[in-house]
């Protein structure tokens, strides 16, 4: 099956369709997932009213497992080294596709990365981590300042310190979203979910909010901080998922100073976090901030992008997905990235972005299936017809080979045991539960298709 939705992939209020995979969600991990499914010949069809308009809209893009290392994540840290071993044959994947010149570059670097620091306590604070990085086996190598501005000239002369983290690379999220699209093309159903449908315990398809329905064979729900709010969840599943917001810049480097970086650079200034990241256009990327606040939830029809063009505007649907921007944190973004690099004060401001990211209780993903002990039909066993894959919160895009490929694995009934650990109802106190589904389809309060992997 190879199912095509009508007009430039929007859905006719009443249509079904049929397919083997129908993923809800068209962000970073719902794309990753939907390409992963037709590679291993399943027809697959991505449910979204606004694709790749979330969080992926706004990523950086860092493939950073060794930089991102917290401390006690150890499991998060292995699915995070697999996952980044896995991303150069993912991008091969799709650079082998046909498409025309302008779409045919995923955006996928191997450029290293630099870490640097402002002062002397960030020397400090980053030498700590460069232990517990090389106590995990990972590859931190200390450079002089010298050496670091050999390779970067436009870094201030002042930094304190540089590690070289060769295994810490790049992909532009917005490029990779148009390749995967573009790869799936006809796929694309731009409608919201309403709720999960059941058949005989089984989940059996979803329901559309402009009515119609999508019959599947398995059904993924990557649609991030709105899967909690899915109508026809299983009974006593708790997806307890968290908007964590972030501004991040894009800015356009004058001629006469490229490249500004050739490397992406994290550093730290007085202990706080910013990011400088180069794209292939000529324009960097400036981020870090992280917030949980109520600024957000205020905002009105097109908040959560500045100076962006067309495929933003007036995005706001009433959900946290899309974040108003703080004042605050675009000083502080140019104020440290300043710091790092001086000649940022010369380049042009195109962008100012906020979304929220979705994040858990232990800033694990959600991924794989759950159990059916709320039905008290199989106790113990997992409910055919559904995965679940949310939660990615700092790591949606470096997760997303993996999380297709656990995916993938699921569906082909080889549940890997590795990854046990981030199974989606390890919040759930599912015994409590007696019946299947546990809300109405079509109950939402968040909207459930807007994705923020």
């Amino acid at each position: 099956m190879n199912p095509q939705s009508p007009a430039g992939g929007a859905s006719a209020p009443g249509r079904d369709i049929s397919t083997d995979v129908a993923v809800i969600g068209g962000g970073i991990i719902g794309h990753g997932i939907a390409w992963e499914a037709r590679q291993s010949g399943r027809s697959v069809v991505i449910i979204d009213d606004a694709p790749g308009t979330g969080a992926s809209w706004a990523a950086a893009g860092m493939l950073a497992p060794v930089s991102e290392l917290h401390y006690q994540e150890e499991e998060l840290l292995e699915l995070m080294l697999h996952s980044s071993g896995l991303w150069p044959a993912f991008a091969a994947g799709l650079e082998g596709q046909e498409a025309d010149s302008s779409r045919s570059d995923s955006g996928y670097l191997t450029a290293s990365t630099l870490a640097v620091g402002a002062d002397a306590a960030d020397r400090r604070a980053l030498a700590d981590l460069r232990s517990v990085q090389q106590a995990s086996g990972l590859t931190v190598e200390a450079l002089t300042v010298r050496e670091a501005r050999g390779r970067e000239p436009l870094l201030s002369p002042g930094i304190s310190c540089a590690f070289d983290i060769p295994a810490d690379h790049q992909v532009d999220p917005r490029r990779l979203l148009a390749r995967i699209a573009e790869a799936l093309a006809g796929s694309a159903v731009r409608e919201r979910a309403a709720g999960l449908l059941w058949e005989d315990g089984r989940v059996t398809g979803v329901s559309l909010a402009g009515g119609g329905t999508i019959n599947a064979g398995e059904t993924i729900v990557a649609n991030g901080l709105g899967a909690g709010a899915l109508g026809g969840l299983p009974a006593g599943l708790k997806l307890p998922l968290r908007p964590v917001y972030g501004d991040i810049l894009r800015l356009r480097v004058p001629a006469y100073l490229q490249p500004l970086v050739t490397s992406t650079v994290r550093g730290l200034v007085h202990g706080v976090p910013v990011y400088i990241v180069p794209r292939q256009d000529g324009t960097v990327v400036i981020g870090a901030t992280q917030r949980e606040d109520a600024l957000s939830d205020e905002g009105t029809a097109g908040a959560g992008t500045a100076g962006a063009g067309p495929e933003t505007a007036g995005l706001e649907h009433g959900t946290p997905a899309h974040a108003a921007i703080s004042a605050g944190g675009v000083y502080q973004l140019l104020r440290d990235a300043q710091v790092l690099v001086p000649a940022v004060a010369e380049l042009e401001l195109l962008e100012a972005t906020a979304r929220a990211r979705p994040g858990t209780p232990d800033n694990a993903p959600l991924l794989g299936r759950v159990s059916d002990a709320g039905t008290g039909r199989h106790i113990g066993r997992d409910i055919e017809g559904l995965i679940i894959a949310t939660g990615f919160f700092r790591h949606g895009v470096l997760l997303t080979p993996a999380a297709a490929s656990i995916c993938r694995q699921l569906m082909d009934g080889d549940a890997d045991p590795r990854w046990a650990a981030f199974r989606p109802d390890r919040f759930s106190n599912l015994s409590a539960a007696t019946a299947t589904p546990a809300t109405p389809v079509g109950t939402v309060t968040i909207d459930p298709n807007k994705e923020t992997a």
